[in-house]
C-alpha cells in the first residue's frame, strides 16, 4: 500500500539521515554499546548535519520547520537502522517542545542555540523511585528561597541523563504537589548539588546512557522556570501526545524492518530439504504479521497528518503508543522464533531488536496506563 503521508522534501531528508547513520553512526555503534554511551562528538556531528532542533525557529539556530513529519522520518531511520541509543528524538520531540513553546526569550536565547548544534544535550526527569507513571506521586521538591529554589529529591530511569547538560525537573512546589502544585525547573549541569548516580544497567539499548539523578539543596536560580509556575501537569499533559506518537512512529518502523529481515531470512533458510518459505505455517506467520503491520502503519501514517494539523488527541496518541509498541515486542517475539537457534545470537539483528524494543511498553506512559486513559476517556 503506497504511503501518501510524505512528499519528496521529506524523501530527500531521509536520504540524509541514512546518510548520516552510516558516515557517523553505525560505524561507532558497537563500541558505544560496549561504552553504554555514545560520544559527544556525534551530538555535535547531528547539529552540523541539522538533525537538531528542526522545529527550533532559526533565529535559534534550529530548523524552523515545525512539520512534525520530519521528526518522524528521523524516528523512523533511526529504529530502522537499530540505533536508539543516539536519543535525537528524546532531545528533538520530548524535550524541544517544552523549550520551544515554554521559554521566555531570555530562555531561549541561553539555551536553544547550543540544543540546536548539539553542544547542549537534554533530558526530562519525571520518574522516581517511588512514582513511575503516576506524576502526582512526585516527591522532589523545591522551596522557594526568593530569588532562587532549593531543589532536593532524586530521579531514576533518565535518559540521556549521563550526558545532559540541561535537565528539565518535574518538581513539587507546593507541599501538597499533585496536579496543582508541580512546575518545571531548569538545572544545569554545572549547578552544586546536581550529581548523577550510576550509568544504569539494561537488557537492550546499552548505548544509551540512563542514569539515577541526585539533587542535594541544589540553588535554581528563579529564572529557570519553565512555564507557569505550579503548571506542571498541565504542561505535561500538553506535550506527552506527541512524546508518544514518536514512540509509535519508532515501533512501528522497527516492526517493518524486522519483518523486513525475517522474510529474507525464510527464503534463504532451509529446513527438512526445503527453503522455510515454503512452509505453510511459516508463510502464515508472515502473513499475519505483515497484515497487522500494514494496518498499524495506516492508522499512524493518519495520527501523523492529524498531528501536524493540529488534530491529533490525547486519547488516540494512547491508542497509538500502545498498540504500536506491543505490536513491535510482539513481533520481534515471532521474528527471533523463526530465526531459531540464529536469533538468540546477538550477532543477528533479530535479537538486538527483541531486547531494544522491549522497553518501548514501559517508558512514554506504559500499557496499562495507556489503557487507562482510554478508557476513562470514552467511559467518562
Amino acid at each position: 500500500m503506497k504511503r501518501q503521508l510524505y512528499t519528496a522534501d521529506h524523501d530527500a531528508f531521509r536520504e540524509t539521515v541514512r546518510t548520516f547513520l552510516a558516515k557517523e553512526v553505525l560505524p561507532h555503534y558497537a563500541r558505544w554499546e560496549e561504552d553504554g554511551i555514545v560520544s559527544r562528538e556525534v551530538w555535535r556531528a547531528a547539529g552540523r548535519q541539522g538533525l537538531l532542533g528542526l522545529a527550533v525557529e532559526e533565529q535559534y539556530g534550529g530548523g524552523g520547520n515545525p512539520d512534525f513529519r520530519y521528526s518522524a522520518v528521523l524516528a523512523e531511520e533511526f529504529a530502522r537502522a537499530g540505533t536508539p541509543g543516539l536519543a535525537l528524538v528524546l532531545h528533538n520531540d520530548m524535550v524541544g517542545p517544552y523549550l520551544t513553546s515554554l521559554a521566555t526569550e531570555e530562555q531561549k536565547q541561553r539555551w536553544l542555540p547550543g540544543f540546536c548544534s548539539g553542544e547542549i544535550v537534554t533530558a526530562i526527569a519525571m520518574t522516581e523511585p517511588g512514582a513511575g507513571s503516576d506524576l502526582q506521586g512526585i516527591r522532589t521538591g523545591a522551596e522557594d528561597h526568593g530569588d532562587h529554589w532549593l531543589l532536593n529529591g532524586s530521579k531514576t530511569f533518565i535518559s540521556n541523563g549521563v550526558l545532559a547538560d540541561l535537565v528539565i525537573v518535574v518538581a513539587r512546589t507546593t507541599p501538597e504537589g499533585g496536579a496543582r502544585g508541580l512546575s518545571l525547573l531548569v538545572v544545569e549541569r554545572a549547578m552544586a548539588g546536581f550529581e548523577r548516580g550510576r550509568n544504569l544497567d539494561k537488557i537492550g539499548q546499552r548505548a544509551q546512557d540512563t542514569a539515577e539523578l541526585f539533587f542535594r539543596d541544589v540553588r535554581v536560580p528563579k529564572e529557570n522556570l519553565l512555564g507557569t509556575l505550579n503548571g506542571a501537569f498541565l504542561h505535561l499533559m500538553t506535550h506527552l501526545a506527541q512524546e508518544r506518537l514518536v514512540i509509535a512512529v519508532a515501533a512501528i518502523a522497527g516492526a517493518e524492518h524486522l519483518l523486513e529481515l525475517t522474510m529474507a531470512y525464510v527464503k534463504e533458510r532451509e529446513a527438512f530439504g526445503r527453503e522455510l518459505a515454503r512452509l505453510q505455517h511459516v508463510r502464515f506467520q508472515i502473513a499475519e504479521m505483515a497484515t497487522e503491520c500494514a494496518v498499524t502503519r495506516t492508522f499512524l501514517d493518519r495520527c501523523v497528518a492529524d498531528h501536524v494539523n493540529g488534530d491529533l488527541d490525547a486519547v488516540h496518541a494512547s491508542m497509538a503508543k500502545w498498540w504500536a509498541t506491543e505490536l513491535h515486542k510482539r513481533v520481534a517475539d515471532r521474528c527471533l522464533q523463526l530465526h531459531g537457534g540464529y536469533g538468540y545470537m546477538t550477532e543477528y539483528p533479530v535479537a538486538k531488536a527483541f531486547t531494544d524494543s522491549r522497553v518501548q511498553t514501559i517508558y512514554g506512559g506504559t500499557t496499562e496506563i495507556m489503557k487507562e486513559l482510554i478508557g476513562r476517556s470514552l467511559l467518562a
